[in-house]
């Protein structure tokens, strides 16, 4: 039993339509692509001279493709006109114009192309109700083929430029956290990856399974790396990526986060990260695990990466000091930490007056204000500045009076100091 074919809108169309367009063919082209341009928003904003160039092109290939098609079965849209109409709505979409413009643009351009139809088949003879009805459904058709491979090109071209967004990111991922690569290449794997000023970087590392979970979260936000037991999750410093922030975000998903460093340090970061999670004691799963509250810790237990961290961020108040009077101040309040507030102990071990002790310790407190009242800050203060002060004894400084004090000695650390007033 035969199938019955159903006609194409087009092969309905009179044949003396093709013959009556064609004598105003350019000027058509011309009318239909202006007007086009200026009737969608997106476009006429653009005022590019390529959109308009495109423009003109596809209106040119569409009107003279739909003249062909007149009187024939023919399907609407073969391999190479589909191509100039694909590559249409990819360039829209390399453009993030969105898909509203391409559609709005079609609709304009087939209701100019019913009136350019009619009016020039008006021209040559009467032209009958039904008529119009069978070049309006033809035409709509036509366009409608038109759009479906534009809209498939814009798609096309998202998927791609996904796929190259993955790449970038997972480049610049591996970049980080491996390390050693030259400035100049992790800015540009940056910039490719959509990173503006890269700066300050906080890692997640999360168990293998988060990894989709991870990328979908943070989208832009975030490069994530694969490794055989973990998966790694770079954030850029913002508020998605605040201890808060992260708390709610990562509850119940095994998170170990590392410290907020400049971006060169995220291998250290990472590593602080597995370690932290290794000495949190007692694990609590419902709640990430934070480096940060680990470096102590991780500190006594011989980590001078979580050391250099520590010192970094206990004496960053007195970072933009001269060095002379900082390590003044520093070797002040290691003394007094160790005396427990004693300023006549801390005036006989560095060999200066106690006004000048009381005089400092009030610059301390300026600098350092309510650190300096928490025993956690105050212990990691202790820690740090042993080690700090220790490093740097043989370049102890000379007193005004011309005594040079002893080296500050290694002491043990613990204990608590008096208040500093």
């Amino acid at each position: 039993m035969s199938r019955a074919v159903t006609p194409t809108p087009w092969e309905r169309l009179p044949a003396d339509l093709a013959t009556a367009m064609r004598h105003d063919l350019p000027a058509t082209v011309e009318k239909v692509a202006r007007e086009v341009a200026q009737a969608t928003p997106a476009f006429a904003a653009a005022r590019s001279t390529k959109l308009e160039r495109d423009l003109r092109r596809a209106v040119e290939v569409a009107l003279a493709r739909f003249l062909a098609l007149v009187g024939t079965a023919e399907p609407a849209v073969p391999a190479d006109i589909r191509d100039v109409f694909t590559a249409l709505g990819a360039a829209e979409a390399r453009e993030d114009r969105g898909p509203e413009a391409l559609l709005a643009a079609f609709r304009t351009a087939a209701g100019l192309t019913l009136r350019s139809a009619a009016r020039a088949l008006g021209q040559v003879r009467p032209v009958s109700t039904d008529e119009l009805l069978d070049l309006s459904d033809a035409i709509t058709a036509y366009v409608d083929a038109l759009a479906a491979a534009a809209t498939d090109g814009f798609g096309l071209q998202l998927r791609e430029q996904a796929g190259e967004g993955d790449r970038a990111r997972r480049r610049l991922a591996e970049l980080l956290v491996r390390g050693s690569a030259p400035d100049e290449v992790v800015r540009t794997a940056a910039a490719e990856a959509g990173w503006r000023g890269l700066d300050v970087v906080v890692p997640v590392v999360l168990p293998p399974e988060q990894a989709r979970d991870a990328r979908f979260r943070y989208g832009a936000d975030g490069v994530v790396l694969d490794r055989e037991r973990d998966t790694v999750v770079l954030l850029r410093s913002g508020p998605r990526a605040t201890r808060a922030a992260l708390t709610t975000a990562l509850a119940g998903r095994g998170a170990l986060v590392g410290p907020a460093l400049p971006w060169p340090q995220v291998p250290e970061g990472v590593r602080l990260a597995v370690l932290a999670g290794e000495v949190a004691a007692p694990p609590d799963a419902a709640a990430p695990v934070f480096a940060d509250d680990h470096l102590a810790l991780l500190a006594l237990r011989g980590e001078q990466g979580a050391l250099a961290v520590l010192t970094a961020r206990r004496l960053a108040p007195l970072a933009t000091l001269r060095e002379t009077q900082r390590e003044r101040l520093l070797a002040t309040l290691h003394s007094w930490l160790r005396h427990w507030g004693s300023r006549a102990d801390v005036s006989a071990e560095l060999f200066v007056h106690a006004q000048t002790v009381s005089y400092r310790l009030r610059t301390l407190r300026d600098l350092l204000g309510d650190d300096l009242d928490d025993p956690t800050a105050r212990f990691e203060l202790h820690l740090v500045l042993t080690h700090h002060l220790t490093a740097h004894a043989h370049g102890a400084y000379r007193n005004p009076g011309g005594r040079t004090p002893e080296p500050v000695p290694s002491a043990s650390i613990g204990g608590t100091a008096g208040p500093l007033t």
